[in-house]
């Protein structure tokens, strides 16, 4: 067995692991940092497959932006005991019921469903890579690419340009 088929199931035992630690934990802090584990995990198996960019942008966007969101808004949401509503022995044996029958629908799915004998290369073969993704960028679609490029710079002016009226009108609003 060689180092990439270890790495693989490593990173599949790391995300499966974290994945149940995210619905297992009960302080929700925990709960989005096992998330972040999982995205990590997730960005591992895309390096495997020779897939930069998407992993790059998975830690980026998902791991990054997205989890301090998460964050933001259970901190701000200020959860304690006596916020929680009590807990109904029914409505958990309807989850367990419910997730049960999906294991079942996806069990049948996958039990049915065909099976390749082809497999994903690892490692090898130059799909994934952010060169030919900037290549690609900058000579088929470079009018598509520089007119967002644009659209991203106005509405950052815009968004500045915003934020100062409304400091100076609460300034003036203030001294009044």
């Amino acid at each position: 067995m060689g180092i990439t088929q270890i790495l693989f199931w490593f990173l599949s035992a790391l995300a499966l692991f974290s994945a149940v630690m995210v619905i297992a934990s009960r302080n929700p802090v925990y709960s989005v940092l096992w998330l972040i584990v999982v995205f990590f995990a997730i960005s591992g198996h895309y390096l495997l497959l020779n897939a930069q960019f998407l992993a790059i942008v998975n830690i980026i966007v998902y791991a990054g932006a997205i989890m301090v969101l998460f964050l933001f808004v259970i901190m701000l949401m200020n959860l304690h005991k006596s916020s929680e509503p009590k807990r109904n022995k029914w409505l958990n044996i309807a989850g367990v019921l419910a997730g049960g029958c999906l294991l079942l629908v996806l069990v049948a799915a996958l039990k049915s469903a065909e099976t390749k004998s082809s497999m994903a290369v690892m490692g090898t073969g130059d799909i994934g890579l952010i060169e030919n993704l900037g290549k690609a960028l900058f000579t088929d679609y470079v009018i598509p690419f520089e007119i967002s490029s644009v659209l991203f710079l106005s509405a950052m002016v815009g968004a500045v340009v915003l934020g100062k009226k409304e400091s100076s009108f609460r300034s003036e609003k203030e001294s009044a």
